[in-house]
This record gives C-alpha cells, sequence and structure tokens, in this order.
C-alpha cells in the first residue's frame, strides 16, 4: 500500500510545499471550536459563542471562491500573504473584544473578518500538485494523499485546542491557531517554484460553478457537508445521552480514522473505472455505510460502526477533487476547488444546524437519521446528474 507514496515527493520543492500547507490547514479545524471554547468561557454564553462560530464559518464559504479567483488571476505568492496578515489582525482582535467585554457587534464583525480572511489551503496545495502532477496517475494518488492530510487535521486539531484552552488558558487555543496560520500561510507563500502559474483568464465573466459539472458536484457536496455537519454535533449529544460525553472526541476520531484509512489504500491503488464510476459508487457506499449508525444502542458498537461509515468519506473527495480538476480549465482552477470547499462548509452549517434542532426535539440516535437521508439525497443528485461529469476522452485515461 505504501509504494505508490514513495516517488510522490521526489520533485523540487515538494515536501516543502506539502508541509506548510500541513501546518496552514490546522487552524480549519481548530477555529471554530477555539471561538466557541473562548467566548463561552469569557461571556458564560454558548448563544453567542455558536452564533459567532457560524458567523465565521459562513463568511468563509462565501469568500472562499472570491479569494480563489484573486489566487487563480495573481499567483499564490501575492495573494495568500496579506490574507494572512489581515487574518490574524482579526483573530487578535476577536481576542481582546472578548477579554475587554466589548459589545457582542465587535464579537461578530471581527468573526466575519476571520473568515473572509480565511484562505483554502487545502485547495492551493492541491493546485500545485495539480500542475506537477496533471494528466498522469501520481494526481490520483497525491489527492489520496491530501485526502489523509484533512482526515488528520480534524482528528487531532479539536482535541489540540480543546486541551489547550481547557486546560492551559481559554485564549491558548487560538493563540496556537494564529501561530499555525501564519507559519503555515507564509511559508506557503514564499514558495513561489512549485506555484502554479499565472493564466490570463480569457472572459473575465467566467466562474467555475457556471460549468454544469462544477455545479452538481457542488450540490453533492452541500449535501455531504450536512452528514459531516450533522454527525458532528449528534455524536457530541450521543455521548452525553449516554453517560460518556468525555467519549465523544473518541467517536469522532473514529470517523474520521476511518476515512484516514480507506485514503491511504484508495490512493494505493491503479484503478481500471472511470473516474465517474468511482465516483458513483464511492457515493454508494456512504450511504450504506451511514445505515447502521441510526439503530445502535451501545457506544463502542458505535464507534466501530463510525469507523466503517467514515470509509466512503475519503475515496468521496479524491474522485470529486480529482473531476474537479478536469472539468474546471487551468486560469480557474483554484476557484473551482474552492468551490467545493464552499459547498461543503455550507453544508457543515446546515448539518449542524438541522441536527441540533432533531436532537433537541428526537434525541441523539434518531437525528443521524437526518444524515443517512442527506447521504442519500446527495446519492440521488450524483446518479441523476452522473452525464454531466461525462468525461472528454483525451483528458480522462481509461484508467484515471
Amino acid at each position: 500500500m505504501v509504494g505508490p507514496y514513495r516517488g510522490l515527493f521526489n520533485r523540487p520543492g515538494v515536501k516543502g510545499f506539502v508541509l506548510a500547507g500541513f501546518v496552514g490547514r490546522m487552524p480549519m479545524s481548530m477555529l471554530g471550536i477555539g471561538v466557541v471554547l473562548l467566548i463561552s468561557a469569557l461571556t458564560e454564553s454558548y448563544a453567542i459563542a455558536g452564533a459567532v462560530a457560524a458567523a465565521t464559518n459562513v463568511a468563509f464559504a462565501v469568500a472562499a471562491p472570491l479569494s480563489g479567483r484573486l489566487v487563480d488571476k495573481f499567483g499564490q505568492g501575492r495573494i495568500i500573504a496579506p490574507f494572512a496578515v489581515v487574518n490574524g489582525l482579526a483573530m487578535v482582535a476577536l481576542m481582546l473584544c472578548a477579554g475587554f467585554g466589548l459589545p457582542d457587534w465587535t464579537l461578530y464583525a471581527s468573526g466575519l473578518v476571520i473568515g473572509a480572511t480565511s484562505l483554502s489551503i487545502g485547495s492551493m496545495v492541491r493546485a500545485r500538485w495539480s500542475v506537477i502532477h496533471g494528466g498522469s496517475d501520481k494526481l490520483h494518488t497525491a489527492f489520496a494523499f491530501e485526502s489523509v492530510v484533512d482526515e488528520v487535521v480534524f482528528v487531532t486539531g479539536p482535541a489540540l485546542v480543546t486541551v489547550l484552552a481547557t486546560g492551559v488558558n481559554p485564549y491558548a487555543g487560538l493563540v496556537v491557531a494564529l501561530i499555525c496560520m501564519l507559519l503555515g500561510c507564509l511559508a506557503l507563500a514564499a514558495q513561489r517554484r512549485t506555484q502554479p502559474p499565472v493564466q490570463r483568464v480569457a472572459s473575465a465573466g467566467g466562474t467555475p460553478i457556471l460549468i454544469p459539472g462544477i455545479a452538481l458536484l457542488a450540490c453533492v457536496y452541500l449535501a455531504l457537508g450536512a452528514v459531516f455537519g450533522s454527525v458532528d454535533l449528534v455524536t457530541v449529544a450521543y455521548a452525553e445521552e449516554h453517560g460518556v460525553k468525555a467519549a465523544s472526541g473518541f467517536l469522532l476520531a473514529a470517523f474520521a480514522g476511518g476515512s484516514m484509512v480507506s485514503g491511504l489504500w484508495f490512493g494505493s491503488r491503479h484503478w481500471r473505472i472511470s473516474l465517474r464510476g468511482r465516483f458513483m459508487r464511492a457515493l454508494g457506499v456512504f450511504v450504506v455505510g451511514l445505515v447502521p449508525i441510526a439503530f445502535i444502542d451501545n457506544v463502542w458498537i458505535m464507534a466501530g460502526a463510525l469507523f466503517l461509515a467514515g470509509f466512503a468519506i475519503s475515496p468521496t473527495l479524491i474522485t470529486g477533487f480529482s473531476l474537479t480538476e478536469r472539468l474546471v480549465p487551468p486560469s480557474l482552477l483554484t476557484e473551482g476547488m474552492a468551490w467545493i470547499s464552499t459547498s461543503i462548509g455550507f453544508g457543515v452549517a446546515i448539518g449542524a444546524w438541522a441536527g441540533g434542532r432533531l436532537t433537541e426535539a428526537y434525541g441523539a440516535s434518531n437525528a443521524y437519521t437526518f444524515a443517512l437521508g442527506a447521504a442519500i439525497v446527495a446519492v440521488v443528485v450524483g446518479i441523476g446528474g452522473s452525464g454531466l461529469l461525462r468525461l472528454p476522452e483525451a483528458s480522462s485515461p481509461a484508467k484515471s
């Protein structure tokens, strides 16, 4: 399984941008929970803390395609640094506003700026891989590796920020997220050799979301994001219902861990099935894997079920980003991938809201059915519009 990954990092500069991308991506799993822990500790209001975190996430989802377009137009090196500096200042402002007990609107304003200036580092790293390995089987392996990196970030980030905020200082989690953001982003911006070349766009009004295949993928990932958002929230409530709230982190780690293992395996294989076929099959497996969690009443059995349910996450993300890379013109690649991240972000917000309402009304075990329903919607939309994902033979090798 390790074999295909061995030659992945041999090109000059690859190890540098991979490491920078990993560090720069850590805040995406630390920021939301870090904001909630800090503001709830200082204001004693989970309502305000959750609202500020939601405002931050929505601002990021709205702004990500716009910042992606700027990156495509001017290059990563010219955009990352100023965005990172403003983002860092906004994070400091949020901590100061919370610490000095300033009016609530200052918290929302700071959160909106944080979200609007947060960059989709994963999309930028994948764009670099596309330049280096575009058109070869290595790109499939590279995207698989990036999916595993995402899962590592989501397994370690929340646990780290929680330990820091609760065991050291309420500010500590956000301070570490701030340091990771600055170090990772500035290091990535400094690596000009591997950044995608700036390509002039023929039509200034063009946007990847108007490409039918990308619009379809965005709808599918909106539904999948709702699965992720609801499972995260409902799982915490499920553990609390069973008297082991501290085990919620373990349960969520099992969900992400299944995805991490499958990502390593999926990326190590050379597939004869078409890219579109792999995407459809991954969606189907995802639905099947989610069925058991709606009927389990034991925490430890649930951990195993969530691990198995997570198996289809990485293959779905890997094939989705690969399809995006094939469907979007090179001059709009970063923006195209940012639309996928934006769709997932909006879906997570919807899923968290729905999961919370359903948990309060019907209990956590029953609320898991929302995740299953959202996954079914993703499959129906994906299969119904699968013809839009058909790739030209020249850009879609049979074994890709």
